[in-house]
């Protein structure tokens, strides 16, 4: 008899991996398939990286990590708060886990409890939304407009603040709309929270270093709030290492206690070769991830000019990650005589099986309007995939 838990039942299919799965199933049948669905740096790991990963098997790193991370990896990352981000962890608040998306669970199981409310913006983040509702917490959602650049203000966050109120996710750069907060926006929101002692900011800043108009921002930066921030970063983007399976985050001392505690039970800590490598990223020189980061605003610039030469598609500029979020809904309701769209996952499977691009429909980051396109892509692929996407769209009445 098949059982599951109800926390499992409850819980949706991560929509990114299977719309990648679903174009891959496609290459997989001979289709020439431009997969832009998936949030993933194209380049490869630089090669001191991978000679750091090399040394620790040869030295012989083969044996259960502590529970939080290396002591080496910890103090690393500690020296990166306060050299790129003015901010003070101390090793013992750094707790180190296979990947951000981890890292972002053991936080939520750590620090929500059954009717808490997480204030999370919209467009969000697929995996937000769904570890709230493991902890058995209740999604906040508020809707940002494409006019704000997908941004939410103090002000709408302050209207949605109950006595049940326990943190606000935010994210930026942000996944999925490349919007990036300023430090007068995030001063604003900050002031906000200095109102209220008893909730929490969990800030995602993994895309940090993928940033396209300055200085990257950190919630973390306000002494009123810092007590009550917790950052939330890895390797995966920065340094292309996705499969690495590297994320950690900063904590108040004794949050990173109880994400130690469960992670102990959970997964014992992430792969040894990997922290090694990780500590190789963050100490070294950093020209690489200057390099990737003009390699993904090239893109930008090149995926929003060919966006706007398309008839019905509405984009903000991102000012940071590597996606746009186009607004789609003007093709609701036409069809090509064959099938008619009625949303933005009709709309991106007419895409995937008539233009063999993947993308991720709306209605997984909760804004049903558009969908999410990946420029960690070559510059041939995207102006490949903007004329096929033209095309296909052309064809809609």
């Amino acid at each position: 008899m098949e059982s599951v838990s109800s926390r499992i039942a409850k819980l949706a299919p991560s929509a990114t991996m299977a719309m990648n799965q679903k174009g891959r199933d496609l290459k997989d049948k001979g289709i020439d398939v431009i997969n832009m669905s998936v949030g993933e740096p194209d380049f490869y790991t630089p090669d001191h990286i991978k000679e750091a990963a090399k040394k620790a098997i040869d030295d012989n790193f083969s044996f259960y990590p502590p529970a939080p991370g290396f002591p080496d990896l910890r103090e690393a990352i500690s020296n990166k708060f306060k050299r790129e981000n003015n901010l003070d962890f101390s090793p013992e608040q750094i707790v180190v886990s296979a990947g951000a998306k981890n890292s972002l669970a053991h936080v939520i199981m750590s620090l929500i409890d059954e009717g808490d409310e997480v204030i999370v913006p919209a467009p969000y983040w697929v995996t937000y939304v769904e570890l709230v509702k493991v902890a058995e917490g209740k999604n906040v959602v508020i809707k940002g407009t494409i006019d704000n650049d997908f941004k939410v203000t103090a002000e709408e966050i302050e209207k949605v603040i109950t006595p049940k109120t326990k943190a606000i996710l935010l994210c930026s750069p942000s996944n999925p709309t490349g919007s990036v907060y300023s430090k007068n926006e995030l001063e604003s929101i900050a002031r906000v929270i200095e109102k209220h002692s008893n909730i929490f900011v969990i800030t995602d800043e993994i895309y940090e270093h993928i940033n396209f108009v300055g200085k990257h921002e950190s919630m973390a930066q306000y002494d009123s709030i810092k007590e009550r921030v917790v950052v939330i970063n890895g390797v995966s983007k920065a340094y292309a290492m996705t499969g690495w399976r590297i994320g950690y985050i900063g904590a108040p001392l004794w949050l990173a206690k109880a994400c130690t505690k469960l992670q102990g039970q959970f997964m014992t800590g992430p792969t040894t070769i990997a922290q090694k490598a990780a500590v190789a990223a963050l100490n070294s020189d950093q020209s690489c991830v200057s390099e990737m980061n003009k390699a993904f605003l090239r893109r930008r610039d090149l995926i929003i000019d060919l966006l706007k030469d398309i008839d019905g598609i509405k984009t903000s500029v991102p000012d940071g990650a590597f996606y746009v979020f186009p607004e789609a809904s003007s093709y609701y309701g036409k069809s090509d005589g064959k099938r008619k769209i009625e949303n933005s996952t009709d709309f991106c499977m007419y895409l995937l099986e008539e233009a063999h691009i993947a993308t991720v429909p709306g209605e997984a980051f909760g804004e049903p309007s558009g969908f999410r396109i990946s420029y960690a892509t070559s510059d041939e692929n995207i102006v490949e995939a903007m004329k096929r996407m033209k095309n296909a769209l052309s064809r809609l009445h």
